[in-house]
């Protein structure tokens, strides 16, 4: 019996502790679906890529691409631009990121008790009340975070790995829903974060 309730401590323990110091996952490859202000699902997706300090994420629909790189490290960032024909290069200082996510500045992060499962991750919700009065929803997986943020403002103090959440649309009008859909935990070659040398225009 004894045996029996030292094991079964040590279990709990155990579970305790995972749940209190989620596993970093350093490497992986998520995709998402987009949905644009609660409409049926829009033709857009996302693919998001870690690797140690570094994020990609490719934004991708019928009139667009878009491909940011973001070094958590140095906290600077390379947007690449695809409309038509043309192609577009922006890099931004860590000053020029700070300021192009000014709207996340002051931001107030609510953990709430609501949950749901993603992709057999158990998640949280959080409420994340910007100073312009608007809330963006945030679940988040319990038990697994990013090495590296893709944005360290929009889920600063969110503590896990987004898998689902809101960012406001195009000039404030209507939210923008992003849900994973798959999560690939095998390495990310080095050459997804290759920085295109030639054939953009600077911005």
């Amino acid at each position: 019996m004894k045996k029996i309730l030292i094991v079964c401590l040590f279990f709990i323990t155990s579970v305790w502790s995972q749940a209190q110091n989620p596993k970093v996952v350093a490497d992986c490859t998520v995709s998402f679906d987009v949905i644009i202000d609660g409409a049926s699902k829009s033709p857009s997706t996302k693919t998001l890529y870690i690797r140690g300090v570094e994020t990609r994420t490719d934004l991708v629909n019928s009139n667009f691409v878009q491909t940011t790189f973001y070094n958590s490290k140095t906290e600077t960032a390379v947007i690449l631009r695809e409309i038509g024909g043309n192609k577009y290069m922006t890099t931004l200082s860590a000053e020029q990121w700070k300021a192009q996510n000014k709207r996340y500045e002051g931001m107030e992060v609510v953990l709430t008790d609501e949950s749901k499962t993603i992709l057999g991750y158990y998640c949280k919700k959080a409420q994340l009340k910007l100073k312009d009065g608007s809330t963006l929803n945030v679940y988040y997986a319990t038990g697994i975070t990013p090495s590296a943020s893709e944005n360290n403002y929009q889920f600063k103090g969110v503590p896990g790995f987004p898998l689902e959440y809101e960012t406001a649309g195009e000039n404030g009008k209507g939210n923008v829903k992003f849900t994973a859909t798959r999560i690939n935990l095998n390495p990310v070659p080095a050459s997804r974060f290759e920085i295109p040398q030639s054939g953009y225009r600077i911005l």
